[in-house]
């Protein structure tokens, strides 16, 4: 009996290789090789790479006599879009990303902390403005059998899980950053996250 299995001679042209990398405002009118060159838009290495989950929220019109799967009877709520970096590399840029509300300012010689002067001092607010979301936090990635990346856009990216690493003896430490996509009330309708698949020769 001869194999059975999915793939085929345009399997190998359709494979996603590698851990890819995470951007945060990723610019759709620049090349990746032009968004790699704009300071601070790379949000960093990561070790284990990361997660993309777009998920419907869905509810079933309830009828008597109905059985709650019923075609025809689904209604989707809304979307819980989420994206988690693994981040092996722990700037003062992509910590205040994963608090998500946080002010960063340089520590000056009139402030108390004399001996800090020069460091990036890193504080929680207690409120949420909207300059705190990401316009989006944006995983790039190489498909196999095209030149052309693979990009998912998670749209007004924020922080909902905040900060946590951990620091062990004879290892480095690994952030795993995690942000949701959320809605703009400026068009509700907008599903907060976009997948950008090549055109594969």
């Amino acid at each position: 009996m001869s194999r059975i299995t999915g793939a085929t001679s345009a399997t190998p042209k359709h494979i996603l290789l590698d851990a890819g990398c995470f951007f945060k405002n990723y610019d759709l009118t620049k090349t990746y090789a032009q968004n790699i060159a704009v300071a601070g838009a790379l949000l960093g290495a990561t070790d284990g790479g990361g997660t993309f989950s777009a998920v419907p929220v869905v509810h079933n019109v309830a009828i008597d006599g109905v059985p709650t799967n019923t075609k025809g009877l689904h209604r989707i709520d809304e979307w819980t879009v989420t994206m988690t970096a693994r981040m092996k590399e722990l700037t003062a840029a992509n910590i205040a990303v994963a608090l998500g509300a946080a002010t960063s300012a340089t520590v000056g010689s009139g402030d108390a902390e004399t001996a800090l002067v020069g460091a990036t001092r890193i504080t929680a607010n207690e409120d949420i403005d909207n300059g705190d979301y990401l316009t989006n936090l944006t995983w790039v990635g190489r498909l196999s059998g095209s030149d052309d990346p693979v990009i998912i856009v998670m749209k007004n990216a924020f922080s909902l899980n905040g900060f946590s690493i951990n620091p062990a003896d004879k290892a480095e430490a690994v952030g795993e950053y995690t942000l949701t996509g959320c809605y703009d009330l400026a068009d509700l309708d907008d599903v907060p996250f976009a997948i950008y698949y090549p055109t594969v020769p």
